[in-house]
């Protein structure tokens, strides 16, 4: 029987679940490294859907292009993304990480 692949989503979980502690990784670099890179949207829906299905990923790591958490208001809580990183070492000001670019995770360059 032929193994099926993985859809979408749990590819993007899979890569999301390597971003290390402390780090942050954008939805434009995840989808870059699958090879669609369009799909930036489609990694925000990948996120949304991990709270739903329950997925143990840490998807506070993934903001957009410019540092800004704009994924926050589907944490449940409005502020648990920002105290999720501000626990892990990021300074937040503004809904967006200070010193994005030093702590940026890149999929493309990290994973050979």
């Amino acid at each position: 029987m032929k193994k099926q692949e993985h859809s979408f989503f749990e590819a993007v979980w899979e890569v999301v679940a390597l971003i290390p502690y402390g780090k942050v990784s954008s939805y434009g670099a995840i989808a870059s490294y699958l090879s669609t890179p369009k799909a930036a949207r489609m990694v925000g829906w990948a996120m949304n859907a991990s709270h739903a299905a329950k997925i143990n990923i840490p998807a506070h790591r993934v903001v957009n292009r410019l540092g800004v958490l704009s994924g926050k208001s589907h944490f449940g809580q409005i502020d648990l993304m920002e105290n999720l990183l501000r626990n892990e070492g990021l300074i937040i000001s503004n809904d967006k990480i200070v010193n994005f670019e030093q702590n940026f995770w890149d999929p493309n360059k990290e994973l050979v």
